[in-house]
């Protein structure tokens, strides 16, 4: 074929330019550019169907670098403030505050956040905020950002065990009070006038509830011991669209049996969506010492039932939450 093209080409070598286009040709030829702009084409056809794809997936990661970025603050933070430790008693107040305005202003910019109900917080003086656990929980991230700038005050957190096995994450969990939950630890926290938030869904919650936003709280009833052994209110709290921000491929049967036989919380989540974030607070259950745990639990358990139905439509659907960024009114119906 060369051979043939190159004779071609010699045979019109007394026309300069067709000569040019005739080599040009050849060279292509033997080049295989052709093939290569299929291959191109292939490629970005392919580019433009998994694009999408890949992005869903990567924004999630998006908040682990905002969370590591925090704690490199953190770090830089303590370095420039070694000598005031000495003669400070509250050296992390600053630091608390400044991160508090960075997630603040991320739940205003992507989100359009939003929360309801901050009067029922106490200004002083403890409490036990029960909240439905997201695949992640950036709701409760925005909630603790709100409590420090409206109330100056720092709401302590329960996490998941696996939370404090997370490389470079003990900084920020120091900083903003957030411990394993051993009752004890929660009651004692309680009973030194702190706030504290506890999801009792927790991990499995955050991996296997969907759309239909179920609570997954077993029998777990040990927040309520800690609130009646502390002789606290019971403040429920829900996040409306929650689901719709992030989402877990938890519910696949692989990924359950995974969790159930290891322990393992490896579920991919997908989203970064920016659908609109409202949080919801509802009236405190206060301390009754006629109750016994199990009913208390059931009693929080529906009134955080309640706050999902009166302003969560469900099936929850990506598309409605981020037209609800436009709109001027929550959903109070």
């Amino acid at each position: 074929m060369s051979d043939v093209g190159n004779q071609s080409c010699l045979s019109t070598a007394e026309n300069y330019t067709s000569f040019l286009v005739c080599v040009l040709h050849a060279w292509e030829e033997w080049a295989g550019l052709g093939k290569a702009e299929d291959y191109l084409s292939v490629m970005e056809y392919l580019l433009w169907v998994f694009t999408p794809l890949a992005v869903v997936f990567i924004l999630p990661f998006l908040i682990v670098i905002l969370l590591y970025l925090s704690i490199l603050f953190l770090h830089v933070y303590k370095r420039k403030n070694q000598l005031k430790e000495a003669y400070c008693n509250n050296l992390w107040d600053g630091a608390r505050k400044t991160l508090a305005t960075l997630w603040d202003g991320h739940g205003a910019i992507w989100h359009g956040y939003e929360i309801h109900g901050m009067e029922k917080i106490p200004d002083e003086g403890a409490a036990l905020i029960v909240y439905y656990h997201g695949a992640i929980p950036i709701d409760y991230y925005y909630f603790l950002a709100n409590v420090i700038l409206q109330k100056g005050r720092t709401c302590h957190s329960v996490a998941d065990h696996f939370v404090f096995k997370i490389p470079g994450l003990k900084p920020l969990l120091e900083v903003f009070s957030v411990m394993h939950g051993p009752q004890e630890e929660c009651v004692r926290a309680l009973r030194s006038g702190h706030l504290l938030g506890i999801s009792p869904g927790g991990v499995r919650e955050a991996l296997f509830s969907d759309e239909t936003y179920p609570l997954i709280w077993g029998t777990r009833r040990g927040f309520a011991q800690v609130a009646i052994d502390a002789r606290v209110p019971i403040i429920p709290m829900f996040t409306q669209n929650v689901r719709e921000g992030f989402r877990s491929l938890g519910t696949l049967k692989f990924f359950r049996w995974l969790y159930e036989r290891f322990r393992l919380p490896v579920a991919p989540v997908y989203g970064g969506f920016p659908v609109k974030f409202r949080t919801y607070l509802g009236d405190p259950i206060p301390y009754d010492p006629s109750i016994n745990a199990v009913e208390l639990a059931d009693k929080v358990q529906q009134a955080l039932q309640s706050l999902i139905e009166q302003h969560q439509r469900i099936p929850g659907n990506v598309l409605r939450a981020l037209l609800e960024r436009f709109h001027t009114k929550h959903r109070d119906e």
